[in-house]
Formats: structure tokens, C-alpha cells, sequence
């Protein structure tokens, strides 16, 4: 069955000559991409700035150094410690973890229930669904802001304010992503036959046992995916975690911004920025040369309705 969606979502193979014009144009389409990224990742490794193929420099592994040790000015000026560095590394992975778990599981179990039960508007919430996933993220700071507001400043004692701000924050960038991430993992317990929970629960486990023991395991896949999505969402938020968290917890989104800001660009050191930036960029590169298949997979058993 799986093979079949596969095939269905590929069509027929081109061949021959076509292939290699297909190919050609791709690249050519993506060679600005290509020629940025590899620029960015280039100078990080360099004593100057590769803004051509035609610039010598030497290899090294200063700028990594320097950035670790928070020297990021021209004149190599100590700006940041490295524990601040490091803590800025932290809380990206908490906020990148944190929306990664609230989708798995919000996802996970609510896909399940779309899967397995049937009632009046079951078809017409999951169209709501992907109505939700069409608004951006920015259209709706306004109101999720006042909630934070309102929460924060009525029911929050000052202690707890930053733990809080974390805890929205990974709460307000899960639920953009779970909407998609219900309709992705929903194919897949599509694909799942009815009988292998039947034979846990006549044999006395309750559905939460048949849904763990015997639904999970056959939708890795589905779930691999969207916990990659829901990481790299967190990862790579801008937005929120610049408005929500306080000034002194950055990540590392917020904190390449800030360096980059008119009036930080004159004194940042940008071959020191560039692996600040290579580092941001890492977990999204290592995504897309190492999950391909895992993608075909997800787009031809994940998306059905």
C-alpha cells in the first residue's frame, strides 16, 4: 500500500535527456540559494569575507572560537562571556524541544481521534483546520499578545515571569504548527487497519494500550516528520521569542538580529557572525540532506483527507 502512494505521488519517471533538463533548470533556479548559503558557511571558515569565488583566504577555525568566547567586534572585544553564548545555544534548544513535544502530542492524539472516530462535523473541523494553518503567524501577534499580557501581569508573580515566558512562548509557536501537523500524521493512522486494535483490545488492553503498542510503531515515519517540522519551527522563531521572552533570555534567532541591527553591523566582526549564522542554519541543512526520503514518505502517507 505504502508503495503505491509512492508511486502515485511520483507519477511517471522522467528519462533521458528530459532528466538532465529538469535537473539543469533546478539548479539554475536555486543557484542564488546555493551561492548565498555557501558564501555564508565559506567565510565562517575563513580569515575574510568570501563574497566571490575570486577572494583568497586561509582556513580556519577562529571565527567558531571567537564566537564561543563572545568576541564579535572588529577589534575582537570580549562583548558577550561564553556562558552567555552558551545560554543563548540553551535556550534555543528549550524553545526548539519545548514546541516540539506540545505538537507531538497534541498532533499525535488528536490525529488518532480524526482517524478513528466518526461524528457530525468531523469533515468540516478538519477544513477548519487547515484554515487555521493559513494564517501567519504575524497576523495574529495582537491578540495572542494580550493574552500573554493579561496572563502575565494578573495571575504571574514576578519569580516566575521568565519561566512563564518560555512556557507561552513554546505554547503560542506549537499551536501554528500542530493544525498541518494533525492532516500529516492523520494519513497515516489512516493507513492503519482497524484489526491490530481490535486484537489488543479483545485480548483485554484498553485503547490507550492498542493506540501506544499497536498504532504508534507503524506511523514512525509520520511522527519522525513532523517532530523534524515542529523543531525547526521552534528553532528558527524570530518573532515570538523577540517579543514574548525578556531582553536578557535571547536565542540565537534574537540574537544574530540584534547583532545585524542598524547601528550593531559597523562594529560586528561578520566572518565571526557568519558562524554565529552557519550554527542557526545547521540543524535546517542536516534536515534537508538527510530526511529526503523521509519526506517523499510523508507527502505520499500523510497528507490524504
Amino acid at each position: 500500500m505504502m508503495g503505491n502512494g509512492k508511486n502515485e505521488l511520483m507519477g511517471p519517471l522522467v528519462t533521458g535527456y528530459k532528466s538532465y533538463i529538469l535537473i539543469g533548470v533546478l539548479l539554475l533556479v536555486s543557484l542564488p540559494l546555493i551561492l548565498a548559503y555557501s558564501t555564508l558557511i565559506i567565510t565562517s571558515f575563513a580569515n575574510t569575507i568570501v563574497s566571490n569565488p575570486w577572494v583568497k583566504f586561509n582556513f580556519t577555525f577562529d571565527n567558531w572560537i571567537a564566537f564561543f568566547r563572545g568576541e564579535l567586534s572588529t577589534t575582537h572585544a570580549r562583548i558577550y562571556t561564553t556562558g552567555e553564548i552558551l545560554r543563548m545555544i540553551g535556550n534555543t534548544v528549550i524553545v526548539a524541544a519545548g514546541v516540539t513535544a506540545v505538537v507531538l502530542g497534541g498532533s499525535a492524539t488528536s490525529a488518532y481521534a480524526y482517524s478513528r472516530m466518526k461524528y457530525r462535523w468531523r469533515k468540516g473541523s478538519l477544513k477548519l483546520l487547515l484554515l487555521l494553518h493559513a494564517f501567519p503567524g504575524v497576523a495574529l501577534i495582537v491578540g495572542v499578545y494580550t493574552i500573554y499580557y493579561y496572563t502575565l501581569v494578573k495571575y504571574i508573580p514576578p519569580q516566575s515571569r521568565t519561566l512563564y515566558s518560555f512556557f507561552f512562548v513554546i505554547l503560542a509557536r506549537a499551536s501554528l504548527e500542530i493544525p498541518m501537523s494533525i492532516w500529516i500524521l492523520k494519513g497515516f493512522f489512516d493507513r492503519v487497519p482497524w484489526e491490530l486494535e481490535w486484537s489488543v483490545l479483545i485480548d483485554g488492553g484498553s485503547r490507550w494500550t492498542a493506540f501506544r503498542h499497536a498504532v504508534l510503531p507503524l506511523v514512525k515515519p509520520g511522527i519522525a516528520a513532523v517532530a523534524i517540522f515542529a523543531f525547526l519551527a521552534g528553532w528558527e522563531d524570530l518573532i515570538y521569542v523577540m517579543i514574548f521572552l525578556p531582553p536578557n533570555q535571547k536565542t540565537l534567532a534574537t540574537f544574530i538580529e540584534g547583532q545585524l541591527a542598524s547601528g550593531s553591523l559597523e562594529t560586528s566582526y561578520l566572518p565571526i557572525m557568519a558562524a554565529a549564522g552557519t550554527l542557526y542554519l545547521l540543524p535546517t541543512i542536516l534536515f534537508f540532506i538527510f530526511t529526503q526520503r523521509l519526506l517523499l514518505e510523508t507527502m505520499s502517507g500523510g497528507l490524504k483527507g
